[in-house]
Formats: structure tokens, sequence, C-alpha cells
């Protein structure tokens, strides 16, 4: 099996390079998913976000209001930390479950898009980032999401930087262009990562880490 972190800033198109991994055969563990999964309603981790933040947080039929507590967590690194320090466990101990599943010659696929902030790098073989330019981050943000400038600049700057994420990439891809020249670059990736996997499984040949697609 080949541990594969994967992760991008907002807005850098990391969700669609996930989707085209899943697509080619890769074993996806989505943490953004799996953070939804553990406070639905009748969960642990639901009762334990409203007892920290109020029952403010819950919409009219029980369940999590997300734009109200992306509110008060994303302008507040205290008030974020709590809600992590709630999350964080429960999305890692339902991933490795996941992960238990996948098969010797499987590439699991960690999509974590706070693996840079929270140290988790050396849990994985390899990590993937998926780059872009802070520009086009805000950009994406504001027309593809239709976010508020401030309130995209706020979940920008809760996470890491740009040169943060580079430092600990044993890939780049390159997401700053039009969305069509994503693909080839993430073929070419997942070609690279489950020739790794099957070297690893079989105990042959050299596990080196794939060259990055960056130019």
């Amino acid at each position: 099996m080949l541990k594969v972190g994967l992760t991008g800033g907002i807005g850098a198109g990391k969700s669609e390079v996930s989707r085209l991994l899943a697509s080619y055969g890769a074993v996806l563990v989505d943490a953004d998913r799996i953070a939804r999964e553990v406070v639905e309603p009748g969960t642990p981790g639901l009762a334990a976000v409203v007892e920290a933040f109020g029952e403010s947080v819950l919409t009219a039929d029980g369940t999590l209001d997300r734009p109200r507590l992306g509110s008060i967590v994303f302008s507040d690194a205290d008030r974020l930390a709590v809600l992590n320090a709630i999350v964080h466990p429960l999305v890692r101990d339902r991933s490795a479950e996941l992960e238990s599943r996948a098969t010797e010659d499987a590439v699991v696929v960690h999509d974590v898009p706070l693996l840079t902030e929270n140290g988790l790098a050396p849990l994985y073989d390899l990590v993937v980032v998926v780059d872009a330019t802070p520009e086009t981050q805000l950009e994406r943000l504001v027309r593809l999401r239709g976010m508020r400038e401030s309130e995209a600049r706020a979940r920008m700057a809760a996470q890491a930087t740009r040169e943060q994420r580079r430092e600990i990439a044993d890939v780049l891809i390159d997401n700053d262009g039009p969305l069509e020249a994503l693909e080839p670059q993430v073929r070419k990736v997942w070609a690279e990562l489950s020739e790794r996997a099957v070297r690893r499984a079989t105990g042959s040949g050299n596990d080196r880490p794939p060259a990055t697609t960056e130019e």
C-alpha cells in the first residue's frame, strides 16, 4: 500500500485532483467528507460542537449550520482550535478504518485540507500539493463559490501559506492555469504512484518518489 497525502490551499483545485485520482483507481479517504459525517445529527461529534459553540450553530432541523460556524471560527484562531480539537480525532479514527480496508497494492490518497497546518506530512509515504497563487485562489473563491472578498481572504489567512505547503511537497501539481491543463499532470502523477505502489507490494525495484509536474 502507498499512503499519499493530498493537500492544497482553498480554491487551489485539490478537490478536482482528488476526483481525478479516484477515477483512475485510487482509494480516496476524503477528510472533508468524513468531517461532515462525524458531525451529523445524533453523533457524539455534533453534541460536542454544540456544547462548545452553543445551539446557535444548529439549523431549525437540527443539522450543523456550517456557514454560521464558519463565520465564528475562521476569524478567530482560538475558536478554530477548539473546533479542530473536537473534529480532528474523529476524522483520524474514521480515516484509519477506511485505509485498513485497502489492498496491498492500493494507492490510498488521503485528501486533507489542513495537512500542512497540522504537521501531518510524516504520516504519509509522500505528499502531493496542488499549487496555485493566492491571486488565483481569491479569484476562484469569489467567482466560483460566491464568497465575499473579505470572507475569502479570511479563509485563506486561516490556512498555511503557499510557501509552507510547497516546503512539504514531494510532488507539486500546478493548477494556476485552465482546467484542461490539469488532467494530463494528474494522469502522469497517477501512473507514477500506481507503479510505486506495485513495486512496494511486490518488493521489486527502486521505491523512489515521483517527479514533480511543475515546470
